[in-house]
Parts: structure tokens; C-alpha cells; sequence
């Protein structure tokens, strides 16, 4: 009986000492921006009432420590400092929030009231305490929170580093960094999730827009040294929001059963191709976007780089799926199918790639070579750039009439890309004769010139024959 007894409490300490990793091992979630808005909203920043929001903040406080039970003794007063081992509970993370949020708002309050020298030092003063609560914040929930709270609480972190900066007006560069580190990551978060939130991402991108301006406007002919730092600063931002953008990713794939091209559904059931489906369509919306309008080609060009990553990962899972299915005659037809579909799919972009590349080659075949030192483009370029579009029309249009019973809207894009063909031929055909007439050769150019006008006019004649204009 006694080594019974003996036994049952360590058994105890054992599930115990379980329980408590257990629970260290919970990731904590906090809507960072939401939670902020909400507590500024309603409780005086609508009216940019700085004091009543500083009291709120305070009465918040002591809220939470009485909740924890955290407090800091009676009578003479002491300090009890949160750490990591010491946040077991969400809330320990909201007290160092508002603990932030009291200094900030404490701070903005000096400023809007008008500072003389000593009271500035003194605002300066609370800017330094909210960034010192911020960045305890942000350092917690990289360890404590979900990788979505530790990217917010780290761009939380950057806004109070930024206008700490700003309101000491001797590091701009640094500041700017700071806002544009905050920007970068609402600009991400902004695309996914409800749209709530969306709107608030989009709310905050604008109130950090006018100090990134006005930082700009100050550092005049040394901003684009900020940009190479901000390049920088950037990257270690890059792996936390890659890690977001996957968790979310992850989440909506749940709901992605399917996959259409061309009238066709199939149905896709392994959740790493989804995620790879599902980032590759969001590139693609990115791509064309009206913002990704004014960036430069070569930005471009990285986009469609990412998009083909993500469909070869795609194919690569479903290659995976088919190597172990077996004989299973009704999955390996689905998978077959979802095969062929994402690579005529990669096949379009990897189209809209080359076109792009033949509108920068245009761009500088007219251009003289002392424009910006750049190097001019030659007509043989071109007729390499339309060799590979017409092997690429070749290669659709061979994909996709492979099947047999084809729909009205497999047809259709046949024609269409049997069309494109014919003019990216007659193109190519054209640049040919140019290169032979810079060549000297006159005859073939003559001859290259009249082939070329007799293969448009074919394809301008097929087109006006289309039951469907393309």
C-alpha cells in the first residue's frame, strides 16, 4: 500500500508538469490594430480627446491587475515586471499594450497642448516609454503570440519607434524606415481576412502615409539612401509576414474544394496543393491590379517569377498524389485532369511573361544608345521573343485539344490561341525583315515585308470570320 501511495504523487507531478507545457506551448491571438481602433474610437480619440483616452488607459490597467491578481503590494509600492514566463494569460499581454498606449496617448496630449522647452522634454519623455512598452509588446508576442499577432505587434512597435524619431526631428532616415516597415505590413495583411479589416488596414496605411510623405519631402537628395536601408529593414520583416500570409493562406484553402478552367471543375483534395492554387491566384491578382500599374517591368517580371514557383509546386503535389494512387481508376482521372489544368494555366502566364519581355524589347529598339547609357534592342532579339510565343501558342493550343470531347469553351480557346499564333507569326516575320534590311539585304527584306503583310491579313481575316471576336 505504501508503494502504491508513493507511486500516484509522481504520476501527478508527471501529468502536471505535462499540463504545463501544454499550456506554455498556446499560441495567444490579439487582433493588435482592431484592439487598438476599438479602445481609441470609444473612448475619446474620435474627438482627439488625448486625456480622456490616457484615463481610459489607466483605468484599463488596473482592471487587468486586479483581474491577475497582479499587483504591486500594499502600501509601499513594487514593481512586479512582466517577462516571458510570467504572460500565462492573454491579458498580461493587454496590460503591456495599454501600458504603451497610456504613454503614447500621454505624450500626444503634451503635444497638442502646446510644449515650451521643458515641457517638450518631458513629451519626448513619454514617446521613449511608449516605445519601450511597444517593443516589449512586440518581443512577448514573437514568442507568445500566433505569428500573425507577433508581425502586428512588430509594426505596432515600428509606428511608436517612427514617431518617436519624428517628434525628435534628428533621424528622419530612420524614422521613415520605421513608417514604411509599418505600411509594408498593412499593405500585406490588407489583402486577406474580412472587411472590417481590410478597411482598417487601409485606415492606417493612410493616417502613416502623410509622415512617410512629409520624411520624404525633408530628406530631399538623401531619400534614396533610406530606401536602401528600408530595403534592408525589410528583410527582416520578409520571413514573420511570409509566415502570416501562409497561416492565412492555409486558412481560406480550407474552403478551396475545387479548381475551373475552361467549364471544367476538378476537384482537389490535398491541402498543400491548395495553398500553392491559392497563392498563385493571389500573385495573379497583385499582377493585375490598377497599383501594379506604375511599377517597373523587372517588378513585374519577379511577380510572374513567384506565380510560376507556386503552380510548379502545385503540379509537384499533384505528381505526388498520382504516383501513390494507385489503380484508383476515379482519383487518378481528377488528378490527371487538375494536372492538365494548372499546366495550361501556367502556360498562359508563362505567355503573358514572354509579351511582356517583347514590350520592353519595343520599348528601346527606338531609343539611341546615349539615352541613360542603355542598351538598345535589336530586331533579331525580337524574332527570338516570338520563336518562343509561337512555340508557346503551339504548346497551349496541343494541351489543351489533347482531350478527347471537348467543351464549347475548349474549342473557343483553341481558336483563340491558334489565332495569336498566326499574328505573333506575322511578327515575327516583320522583325525578320528589319533585321535583314539593317543587314543590307534588301531582296529578303522586300520578300520577309510582303510574307509578313499576307500572314496579317490572313489573321485579320480569320478574326472577322470568328464567331467569337478574340
Amino acid at each position: 500500500m505504501s508503494k502504491t501511495g508513493e507511486q500516484q504523487p509522481a504520476d501527478m507531478e508527471v501529468d502536471s508538469s505535462a499540463a504545463v507545457e501544454e499550456k506554455q506551448a498556446v499560441k495567444f491571438s490579439i487582433n493588435v490594430l482592431e484592439l487598438m481602433r476599438e479602445a481609441q474610437m470609444q473612448h475619446g480619440l474620435r474627438q482627439s480627446d488625448y486625456t480622456r483616452y490616457r484615463r481610459y488607459c489607466s483605468a484599463r490597467l488596473r482592471r487587468l491587475y486586479k483581474s491577475l491578481k497582479f499587483l504591486h503590494g500594499r502600501g509601499k509600492y513594487t514593481r512586479r515586471n512582466i517577462t516571458e514566463p510570467t504572460v500565462t494569460d492573454v491579458r498580461y499581454l493587454h496590460i503591456v499594450f495599454y501600458m504603451a498606449e497610456r504613454a503614447w496617448s500621454h505624450a500626444m496630449e503634451k503635444k497638442t497642448a502646446g510644449t515650451n522647452a521643458q515641457q517638450r522634454i518631458y513629451m519626448l519623455g513619454r514617446f521613449r516609454k511608449a516605445v519601450k512598452w511597444a517593443s516589449l509588446f512586440s518581443q512577448l508576442c514573437s514568442v507568445k503570440g500566433d505569428s500573425r499577432t507577433s508581425l502586428e505587434a512588430e509594426a505596432y512597435a515600428s509606428y511608436m519607434k517612427g514617431a518617436l524619431f519624428f517628434e525628435q526631428d534628428k533621424n528622419i532616415e530612420a524614422a521613415m524606415i520605421n513608417f514604411k516597415n509599418t505600411r509594408a505590413v498593412y499593405e500585406e495583411l490588407g489583402k486577406y481576412g474580412s472587411i472590417e479589416n481590410q478597411l482598417l488596414c487601409r485606415q492606417r496605411i493612410e493616417e502613416v502615409e502623410p509622415m512617410i510623405d512629409f520624411c520624404s519631402h525633408k530628406l530631399g537628395g538623401s531619400s534614396l539612401q533610406a530606401h536602401e536601408l528600408l530595403d534592408m529593414a525589410n528583410d527582416l520583416l520578409k520571413a514573420k509576414m511570409e509566415a502570416v500570409l501562409s497561416e492565412t493562406r492555409s486558412q481560406q484553402a480550407a474552403s478551396m474544394t475545387e479548381f475551373n478552367w475552361l467549364g471544367r471543375r476538378f476537384p482537389i483534395t490535398n491541402a498543400k496543393t491548395r495553398v500553392s492554387i491559392l497563392k498563385a491566384q493571389q500573385l495573379e491578382k497583385d499582377l493585375n491590379s490598377s497599383a501594379t500599374e506604375s511599377i517597373a517591368a523587372e517588378k513585374k517580371l519577379g511577380i510572374f517569377d513567384k506565380i510560376f514557383s507556386a503552380y510548379h509546386d502545385a503540379r509537384s503535389c499533384i505528381r505526388n498524389d498520382l504516383a501513390s494512387a494507385g489503380s484508383a481508376e476515379n482519383i487518378r482521372d481528377d488528378l490527371n485532369g487538375l494536372d492538365k489544368a494548372v499546366s495550361a494555366v501556367l502556360g498562359l502566364r508563362t505567355i503573358e511573361r514572354n509579351q511582356l519581355l517583347v514590350s520592353i524589347a519595343k520599348s528601346k529598339l527606338t531609343k539611341h544608345r546615349d539615352e541613360k547609357n542603355e542598351r538598345i534592342t535589336k530586331p533579331e532579339e525580337l524574332v527570338r521573343l516570338y520563336d518562343l510565343l509561337i512555340q508557346n501558342t503551339m504548346d497551349m493550343t496541343d494541351l489543351v485539344s489533347s482531350g478527347r470531347n471537348k467543351n464549347e469553351e475548349e474549342n473557343s480557346f483553341i481558336h483563340e490561341y491558334e489565332l495569336k499564333g498566326l499574328a505573333f507569326r506575322a511578327e515575327r516575320c516583320f522583325f525578320l525583315a528589319k533585321a535583314y534590311s539593317s543587314a543590307g539585304k534588301r531582296a529578303e527584306a522586300y520578300a520577309l515585308f510582303f510574307h509578313a503583310r499576307t500572314l496579317t491579313d490572313s489573321a485579320l481575316q480569320q478574326l472577322a470570320n470568328s464567331p467569337d471576336k478574340v
